[in-house]
């Protein structure tokens, strides 16, 4: 089979037009405001040593601050403001995506315009300064028609620099609620499909390559004095733009926003809603790869219509509650909780995701390891590993409390990954999800929380709070309550994880649909 004719080429093809303009449209804008910040701060301090030191030593401090934090950063910053301008000027700004994004890639776009602009104009002879004064040149005449023509190849250098920066940096947006290439790389990783990573990483370095090209084109132009070369630069660029806003105005009808986190089982569910509202005639778009905390609160804020999660996440994580309750009274109280918060508990799915503690079957029988209290004795000479979250979140420290552990070394990897290491002995514990099918591919078994540390996480449908009178949605997404057993999620989280050309989410959430309704 041809690459071109591969099915998860084809399925990565058809949202090339979302995700490049959407990743365009991004780091367009703010390559744009990072110039139209720097350049000018460039030209204040490039005489003050004070403050140019100032300016240079803080663009450098942000550079330091790795791409995916600085993005992150971000968001709850801007949750906080928007807060405060509605409480007090009776209007708010979305914290969701777009916003977070630029601002952020701004900031790193900064640097190399400042040091360019100040390097190119202070490495002027002075001796043409001074000629310029000398035949009645004032200052500003001096620094247009002299300085910034000889300075232009080192700043157009800084420029280029930047842009090649921010469309880089922009795949990691993908996290807080923007679109980008990185969807597909992050979605890739998660579900084991190399073809959506070679794909967007593919993707996103020719973009970088051809904006570059084309502020070359407009650099010779400009120093060369070729009009039609600058003209044709930054026409190129403006027809770019043009055409990154087509597939955003052509899906500018009101649309149903799916949420999903950042792992396998995440994306087969978001891609099994919106195909159940597809069917019942609603348009929707899924907005994947997103934390626990964004994605609860972009459903909050209305910025996600709808998504899963689960049970003991929000009791613990998100609501900070320790109070071991029974599963039907902890989602009573649950739903109570959300209620105050105008976020609708459609339902539950119907099977339960909690962590576990999870590891070879042959290593834990060899040890008469059965339940997390025979383990405790075991862990000082072990290593664990988890997901990203996990060793800041409740649950771990309920464990430990709960059972005295304390392992030799933790490490963090991609939650897929975790199982392999763990089978091939790299790991000897995991904090692994009870409805994974890797559990069953790699013979690994679940450790009994006998002293139930860890709480009841069942998967439930949220609803934002404008569609919490939404009979269409609700009627779409009801035949799924109670439907999806553990048996079948976790064959269907065990078909996503592999590299067959029907393992891509949406081909797994037809398969799902397909196994709910049987069982009718």
């Amino acid at each position: 089979m041809s690459l071109l004719s591969d099915p998860r080429f084809i399925e990565a093809s058809s949202h090339l037009a979302d995700y490049l303009g959407s990743h365009l449209r991004v780091s367009i804008a703010a390559l744009a405001l990072g110039l139209v910040v720097s350049f000018p701060l460039a030209l204040i301090a490039r005489n003050r040593p004070v403050l140019r030191g100032v300016l240079l030593g803080a663009a450098s401090i942000v550079q330091t601050v790795p791409g995916l934090a600085l993005l992150a950063l971000f968001y709850p910053l801007l949750l906080a403001l928007g807060a405060l301008a509605m409480r007090w000027l009776g209007v708010g700004f979305s914290a969701f995506g777009f916003l977070p994004a630029v601002l952020a890639l701004a900031l790193y776009s900064m640097l190399p315009v400042l040091r360019n602009t100040i390097t190119g104009l202070n490495g002027i002879e002075p001796e043409l300064i001074e000629a310029a004064k000398g035949v009645g040149m004032t200052a500003r005449q001096s620094l247009t028609t002299v300085e910034l023509p000889l300075a232009l190849p080192v700043i157009m250098a800084g420029i280029r620099t930047a842009a090649v920066w921010v469309i880089g940096t922009a795949t990691l947006s993908t996290p807080i609620g923007q679109t980008s290439l990185g969807n597909y790389i992050f979605a890739g990783l998660q579900t084991q499909n190399w073809v959506l990573v070679v794909f967007g990483c593919v993707a996103a370095a020719v973009l970088a390559l051809a904006v570059d090209q084309l502020l070359a084109l407009i650099e010779t132009g400009l120093r060369n004095g070729h009009r039609l070369r600058a003209g044709l630069g930054a026409a190129g660029i403006a027809a770019m733009v043009a055409a990154s806003l087509v597939p955003a105005l052509a899906g500018s009808g009101a649309r149903y926003v799916v949420g999903a986190k950042t792992f396998t089982e995440q994306y087969v569910l978001a891609a099994l809603l919106s195909e159940r509202l597809q069917a019942a005639g609603l348009p929707a778009t899924t907005r994947a790869g997103l934390g626990s905390s964004v994605i609860y609160q972009a459903l909050r804020n209305g910025d996600v219509d709808v998504y899963v999660d689960y049970s003991g996440t929000l009791w613990a994580n998100q609501f900070h509650r320790s109070e071991q309750l029974p599963r039907d009274a902890l989602l009573d109280a649950l739903k109570t909780q959300l209620a105050q918060e105008h976020v609708t508990l459609l339902g539950e799915l119907g099977f339960e995701n909690a962590y576990a503690l999870v590891m070879p079957r042959t290593r834990a029988e060899a040890l008469h390891i059965h339940t997390i209290a025979d383990l405790a004795s075991h862990a000082g000479a072990m290593t664990i590993a988890g997901d990203y979250e996990f060793f800041s979140r409740p649950e771990w420290a309920a464990l430990r409390e709960a059972y005295g552990l304390s392992f030799r070394a933790q490490r963090q990897m991609q939650p897929d990954f975790m199982y392999a290491a763990v089978a091939s002995g790299e790991v000897d514990v995991i904090a692994g999800y009870t409805s994974d099918g890797l559990i069953k591919k790699y013979d690994l078994i679940v450790l009994d929380d006998t002293k139930h540390a860890i709480p009841p996480y069942d998967a439930i449908l949220l609803l934002s709070p404008k569609r919490a009178g939404d009979q269409a949605l609700q009627k779409a997404l009801t035949p799924l309550l109670g439907k999806i057993d553990i048996t079948a999620m976790r064959e269907a989280n065990l078909r996503a994880s592999g590299s067959d050309a029907d393992a891509s989410p949406e081909a797994v959430a037809r398969w799902l649909w397909e196994t709910v309704t049987a069982k009718k």
